[in-house]
């Protein structure tokens, strides 16, 4: 049977390293860089439209503001009333506007037309547009109002067209200002191209500098992933190597931490296995040996065979029942932790134990505290123990139960008056089916005090055994006054 549990735990360990491993169809640094690359290219498009429209709108600003300079000047040229060059008055609109055309230098992209006598005469610089249909069909309409109005002009495109009357007592005119848009929307665009060139080497550049560094922090986990791959296909014993003081550091020793307890687990339920078919074997055998030398046709010795076999039973019942205990010792709802009376729950203890066995049963002391715990497993270690000097100790013996507090830990013991634990031996007692000196009489599996321990634990504590005075052993339990939740452990310890 021992045979038969080692190979099905093998052909559950070969399972669970030979389960397919999924891998991600992109790769991290891939998906890293691709990140960086949509943010730079949102960041970088976002810049360059904004840009765009800030100038746009700084361009057209600077239109109008050139255009009220134009009608500045005209104003005051018209306020003054004087020809600059006799210093008379001026004879006719057209001689005011002819002049403001000689004396003003329009910017390039930018002509001034005086208009008089109902048609454009002069254009400075002169520009074949001021002859066309198109310009006096504009013009016209903005003749009496003035005003601004804005115009497709075949070859040059857009153009703002501004009219400013100019009257006197006896005749009217206007100056009419011309200003091409797309010349400073075209420098503009050059500027954006410009911009969209420099932007897409800079991104691509800040790409390849993701990709790399991405490469650089994620190569720990590539190693870590390989050295985990290698240790699914050989054995849990590897670790992977610690290097550093990062996150990732943090994170590989937690994987270490993972392995140990996953190698302590199968470890243990591989001896646990051995263990308990090796202690089956027996009654088994004794309960097969019987049944093939059973005498049917004999009252007596069927009788005599079923007492026998009823009492195997009655030992495999109580391993089984010892085993499952031990099993469930690692389950979360193993313990209800409920605030436990100390005192109380020594002084029960003792009044129980005394059925235990003719002995001089006696209470050390009673710490008067609280604990959070299991007070029924509490009381569960604490019998077993006395149980256990019991068969160490003969009638007339003295065994003593108490409990001593401080503010971080409650101590329950059971002393005996017996032979002692030897030092060799104390820490090995506490294993599965691990025994010492074995008295007369003791039908034991040795899983007692491997029960106490298993409790201990679940507590948050320990149990360990000492001379008790002036000879024998006494036995102590210690667990701290607040034991653990499952539920409240931390599943991330830190490194």
């Amino acid at each position: 049977m021992t045979a038969g549990v080692a190979a099905a735990t093998d052909r559950a360990i070969a399972r669970w390293r030979a389960r397919p491993v999924r891998r991600p169809g992109v790769s991290v640094r891939v998906r890293i860089s691709a990140a960086v690359a949509l943010l730079g290219t949102l960041a970088l498009a976002g810049a360059g439209a904004i840009v765009y429209a800030i100038e746009s709108e700084r361009l057209e600003e600077q239109v109008i503001a050139e255009v009220d300079q134009e009608l500045a000047e005209l104003a005051k040229l018209q306020t003054d009333g004087l020809n600059p060059d006799t210093g008379r008055p001026f004879d006719s609109v057209g001689a005011m506007l002819d002049t403001f055309l000689a004396r003003n230098v329009p910017d390039r992209n930018e002509i001034l037309v005086s208009w008089y006598d109902g048609h454009a005469v002069k254009a400075s610089p002169q520009e074949a547009f001021a002859g066309t249909t198109l310009f006096r069909d504009t013009v016209r309409p903005l003749l009496d109002v003035g005003g601004s109005t804005r115009i497709s002009v075949p070859g040059y495109g857009e153009a703002l067209v501004t009219v400013q009357p100019v009257r006197n007592t006896r005749e009217t005119g206007a100056l009419v200002i011309v200003t091409y848009l797309e010349e400073s929307r075209g420098e503009l665009r050059d500027t954006m191209r410009t911009y969209a060139i420099v932007a897409l080497l800079s991104l691509l550049l800040v790409t390849a500098a993701a990709a790399w560094l991405s490469g650089r922090l994620l190569a720990p986990l590539r190693t870590l992933r390989e050295t985990a791959d290698d240790i699914s296909e050989t054995d849990l014993a590897r670790r992977l190597p610690v290097t550093g003081h990062d996150d990732i550091t943090a994170l590989t020793r937690t994987f270490n931490g993972m392995l140990d307890r996953l190698e302590a687990a199968f470890v243990g339920q591989r001896k646990f296995l051995d263990d308990a078919g090796h202690e089956l074997r027996t009654p088994l055998t004794v309960l097969r040996g019987h049944l093939e030398l059973l005498d049917i046709g004999s009252p007596e010795d069927v009788a005599e065979t079923k007492e026998l076999l009823l009492d195997e039973v009655d030992r495999m019942a109580r391993l089984v029942g010892d085993l499952i205990l031990l099993a469930k010792s690692d389950r979360p709802d193993f313990l209800q932790l409920r605030p436990v009376d100390v005192a109380g729950l020594t002084v029960d203890v003792l009044a129980k134990a005394r059925g235990l066995g003719d002995r001089s049963w006696a209470l050390d002391e009673a710490a008067e505290v609280q604990l959070r715990g299991d007070e029924q497993r509490l009381t569960q270690a604490l019998l077993q123990l006395a149980d256990n000097a019991v068969k160490h100790t003969a009638p007339g013996d003295t065994i003593a139960i108490g409990s001593s507090g401080t503010e971080r830990e409650v101590r329950l013991w059971v002393g005996d008056s017996g032979p002692g634990v030897p030092p060799e031996d104390r820490a090995r007692i506490f294993e599965r089916f691990a025994r010492a000196a074995v008295p007369p009489g003791d039908e034991g599996f040795g899983l007692g005090l491997s029960i106490v321990s298993a409790i201990a634990r679940s507590h948050g504590g320990r149990v360990e055994v000492e001379d008790a005075a002036p000879r024998g052993a006494r036995f102590v339990i210690t667990v701290p006054r607040s034991a653990p939740s499952p539920a409240e452990e931390d599943p991330w310890p830190a490194s």
